[in-house]
């Protein structure tokens, strides 16, 4: 056999088992839950047997096992072919077989629980009896787990000063690994795990200078949100340069926290574009969370598209939470302003939009020609007072930048020739906010301008550049662009930023929250609420910078962050509280509560905004804007049951997410479901949805029903009135919603209206937002 027959030999040989090698990837094989005790030893061994029917050997089967969940979820990930997979999902046991997919999952990136009316009393002698905090104990002995990139177990907002002995009913573990013992968990810190599998599989073993194989965080984001949800009281706490000083305080400062690090660096790419979190280390920590005794789950991650329920891990994890009355809040993703970009839609989650607070961090920019235009920074760095030569990214570029991208600020775009001791007007899109600061500087640019794009509108996000800076909204930069380019020799001059409280509108609704219609289940009106999620202050890590970018190597130990991932952690603090208040109620009461006391006017009195002064709508912020105080004495709530979950998924057409569940021969609708909003994505003529409310507030209380009906729409509710004879009684009403056929050509097909309906006792106004679109 001559060289050229035996290398072709060999290439038939090789070839078979690369192919393979490369169409093995992880696969989650779903049961539904654990209907029968089991020792764990058990349940991993018919794990095992159901990988040995289909692979080749027993080596093979167990080497491809990756994780086998046994507390609350049943099912494994594991290393398969699609034929493998195939072969899996058609077993009757099986509810479902989903790939799981790199990037699809990622995190969505003090002053605002003051704002959001959870307030603590100056001194001990005017405290107030119905003040939330005391009444809630400031969350003691109830468990936050939090699933996110880590946390830095030294900062302030940790301290176990003064909390009692860690709950009995905790039996989660402190996970030893890089710079991370049993030493770093406390009475505040109970537990710490981490859990990398699903990732090491797809990017192979971590690089320990990108991240520590362990609890701790290196990125920022774990302890931002920690901290948020049930950060100690730290006073004197402010971000780097002093910014938005004052006391530092999370949701429920004496709630236990618990970390389950599930989001990892990703290998060559800045850390300021975000991290990625595998759905197989997900619901691995998501089962854990359940089996160790959390009591709230706060998790800011999500999707870019939207996922079926069936093939999305965090709602398969929170329904098993659910089922065990843990309470799930989740953002809802930074994809706005687009319509039907949600993540996170599944009724049993408490699904977060973000808004303003009442703060900013104004910079203004003075021009050579007297104009002044206001701007927000946190950047600790001024400069001199004079006018400086000012030029628009688009002028100083290398010639290899293309024009779409020339205004950009992009790495390497800028001429340090052109941009040398110049003032540098960017324009936002593609790249980090604070990378293209990072670009100016490396051009040898003075200061910075950051001018937002039409979608951006007027939300300004403060950032921690790197040299003097201030961002502009959409309508300044047009002007401040204009200037440039009508003058000869433009100049100007950034003012230092102060910190301003009391800042009217707000708060107003982020341009970057994702928002609904839901695209998975129009049926359900989502996001529930709103919460603060632009420009928070909480705990930052000692292993990362400000900005997370490379060139920065600052270290701080309080950080200013924007994202839904900073709203969705304040609703797990709310709901923390709630369920010290209320131990008994369910998860769906807790969601209820919040979403029929929460907040519809700003604070000037007027509807809440969009970024850019336009009336928001129940698709941006639910309900409302979350009060927690308001919360604890709702008067009625919406509750629900594990079983009203599963008839939803059956009337949604998924019939098998819990098979020993088997769905009703008469299918309900999902809008029947009892929950505290309506949406009606295609009405005919007449719509009719029946709710269920229970009393949680006076013993004897009597309600009366009044409506705001959407524009062409009329509401009647059936009985106007329900009588409520003692604390847990159920009264049943219908909703019937009906189009005005003289109204009808008017209203656009396409096009949602939104009204509400309330029940009032004199005191408690439980309000429930609807949307509707016609067919």
């Amino acid at each position: 056999m001559n060289s050229f027959s035996t290398l072709s030999f060999l290439l038939l040989l090789v070839l078979p088992l690369l192919a393979s090698c490369h169409e093995k990837q992880v696969y989650i094989v779903y049961f539904g839950g654990h209907n029968e005790e089991k020792a764990l030893y058990e349940i991993e061994e018919n794990h095992h047997s159901y990988l040995l029917s289909v692979k080749d050997n027993e080596e093979e089967a167990k080497s491809s096992l990756i994780y086998s969940y046994k507390h609350s979820i049943n099912g494994f990930a594991a290393l398969l072919t699609p034929h493998q997979a195939s072969k899996l999902s058609e077993l009757e046991e099986v509810v479902s077989v989903y790939k799981s997919e790199p990037r699809k999952y990622s995190l969505h990136t003090t002053r605002s629980w003051e704002f959001s009316g959870v307030e603590e009393s100056v001194a001990p002698n005017s405290l107030n009896k119905d003040d939330l905090l005391l009444k809630a104990r400031y969350g003691k002995d109830v468990i936050i787990g939090v699933l996110d990139s880590g946390l830095w177990p030294e900062s302030k907002s940790f301290s176990d000063e003064g909390i009692g002995p860690i709950p009995k009913s905790w039996k989660g573990i402190c996970q030893s690994g890089d710079a991370f013992n049993s030493s770093n968990c406390n009475k505040k810190i109970i537990g710490a795990r981490y859990y990398i599998k699903g990732y090491e599989q797809y990017y192979g073993p971590l690089n320990r200078t990108l991240d520590y194989l362990s609890p701790r965080d290196k990125d920022g984001h774990g302890t931002h949100t920690s901290s948020t949800a049930g950060g100690k009281k730290v006073p004197n706490a402010s971000a780097i340069g002093g910014f938005a000083s004052g006391t530092a305080l999370g949701g429920a400062p004496l709630a236990r926290l618990a970390m389950y690090k599930v989001c990892w660096a990703i290998p060559r790419e800045g850390k300021e574009d975000g991290n990625t979190c595998f759905e197989e280390d997900m619901l691995a920590a998501l089962d854990d969370a359940i089996a160790d005794g959390v009591d709230v789950i706060s998790i800011s991650i999500g999707t870019k598209q939207p996922q079926p329920f069936d093939q999305d891990s965090i709602a398969i994890g929170a329904l098993h939470a659910m089922k065990k009355n843990i309470v799930v809040s989740c953002s809802a993703g930074n994809s706005g302003p687009a319509p039907s970009t949600l993540s996170n839609t599944a009724p049993w989650i408490i699904t977060v939009g973000a808004s303003s607070v009442d703060r900013k961090f104004l910079s203004p920019i003075v021009l050579g020609n007297g104009k002044k235009f206001m701007g927000q920074t946190v950047t600790p760095y001024k400069l001199k007072k004079k006018m400086y030569p000012l030029v628009y990214a688009g002028e100083v570029i290398n010639t290899n930048v293309t024009k779409d991208l020339a205004g950009q600020c992009l790495p390497g775009s800028l001429s340090p020739e052109k941009a040398k001791g110049k003032i540098v007007m960017c324009l936002r899109g593609n790249g980090t906010r604070v990378g293209k600061g990072g670009e100016v500087k490396r051009a040898g640019g003075i200061g910075y301008i950051l001018g937002n794009s039409k979608a951006n509108g007027a939300e300004l996000a403060a950032d921690a550049h790197l040299l003097p800076a201030t961002a502009v909204d959409y309508k300044s930069g047009v002007q401040i662009l204009n200037y440039i380019s009508s003058t000869k020799s433009p100049v100007a001059y950034i003012v230092p930023a102060k910190t301003v409280l009391h800042a009217k509108p707000a708060p107003y609704m982020a341009s970057f929250t994702s928002r609904g219609p839901s695209a998975v289940a129009p049926d359900i009106l989502k996001p529930d609420i709103t919460a603060p999620g632009l420009n928070i202050l909480a705990a930052w890590s000692g292993g990362s910078s400000p900005t997370k970018l490379d060139i920065d190597n600052r270290v701080v130990e309080y950080n200013i962050l924007s994202g839904t991932s900073m709203s969705c952690p304040h609703v797990g603090g709310a709901a923390a509280l709630l369920k010290a208040i209320h131990p008994t109620w369910s998860s769906a009461a807790i969601r209820s509560a919040l979403i029929t006391s929460a907040e519809l006017q700003n604070n000037v009195g007027e509807q809440i905004t969009d970024a850019s002064g336009k009336p928001a709508d129940p698709f941006q912020f639910g309900g409302g804007h979350f009060r927690p105080s308001k919360a604890a004495d709702p008067g009625l709530v919406y509750d629900a049951s594990y079983q009203d979950y599963l008839l939803f998924l059956c009337a949604s057409g998924v019939k098998d997410l819990d098979k020993s569940f088997k769905c009703p021969k008469k299918s309900h609708s999902p809008r029947d479901l009892n929950y505290p909003s309506l949406a009606i994505p295609n009405l005919n003529d007449t719509v009719t949805a029946r709710r269920r409310l229970t009393n949680v507030g006076a013993p004897k209380s009597i309600y009366y029903a009044s409506a705001k009906p959407p524009l062409g729409f009329s509401i009647e509710i059936s009985p106007p009135v329900l009588a409520f004879n003692h604390v847990g009684s159920e009264r049943t009403f219908t909703i019937t919603v009906k189009a005005h056929r003289d109204m009808m050509h008017r209203i656009p097909k396409d096009q949602y209206v939104f009204g509400w309906y309330s029940w009032n006792d004199g005191i408690h106004n439980v309000r429930s937002p609807i949307a509707v679109k016609l067919a």
